[in-house]
């Protein structure tokens, strides 16, 4: 098998595939690309045709899309995901993928707050809005957890919805989720956590407010 290489944009989505390859412990090398036009150039674009991260190049091909790198990687080395006819394969896969809905709403976020520089041509409406679709998906992570991880054992599930919510906390708070919280902490205590976490990246800020509408 060929070296495998991610693509990878810090404090993005390539960072739950950056966190996994850690948790499953295997080699790989990391290309850091910037969060600008670069991701539109010819190399990357043979990579990624949505011109995003991540990507990963594995057996002389390039893969992209989050949650199918996941699958693919969980699949190949028979770890940290739940394989057709497990009890828990359902579960797995809709919270593996639950982490989009997250993140698309972080997308839109960072988008207002961030990418949007002129105040003017932001929604404040959409802005209130899309954070408390955020709070809505932490209530249902919360509502969720009845032991230490999304299923009976830590898997992918909670490296995909953690990541996710590494975001969207910038956005709205876990606050009184007492159960979400505890969760969170046991996922920053782990050490290949700690390994892909980015201190610096796409937010200069640890919370951003919303505006009053």
């Amino acid at each position: 098998m060929s070296r495998i290489v991610l693509h990878h944009v810090p404090q993005s989505r390539s960072q739950r595939v950056l966190w996994l390859l850690y948790e499953l412990g295997i080699d790989f090398d990391v290309r850091v690309w910037p969060f600008d036009k670069t991701l539109r150039s010819d190399d990357f674009l043979a990579l990624n045709p949505a011109g995003r991260v991540p990507a990963l190049e594995m057996d002389g091909r390039s893969y992209w899309e989050a949650g199918a790198i996941i699958e693919i990687l969980c699949e190949r080395f028979g770890r940290l995901g739940r394989t057709p006819g497990d009890a828990e394969r359902a579960d797995w896969l809709i919270w593996l993928h639950f982490a989009e809905t997250i993140s698309q709403h972080s997308a839109a976020l960072t988008q207002s707050h961030i990418m949007l520089r002129d105040p003017s041509m932001r929604s404040p409406v959409v802005m209130k809005l899309e954070a408390a679709r955020v709070g809505k998906c932490f209530d249902a992570i919360d509502a969720r957890l009845t032991g230490d991880w999304l299923l009976s054992e830590f898997s992918a599930a909670d490296v995909a919805v953690g990541q996710a919510v590494m975001m969207a906390r910038r956005f709205h708070r876990i606050g009184d989720r007492p159960r979400m919280a505890a969760w969170f902490a046991r996922i920053e205590a782990r050490d290949a956590w700690q390994r892909a976490n980015d201190e610096t990246g796409l937010y200069s800020q640890e919370f951003y407010e919303v505006p009053d509408v």
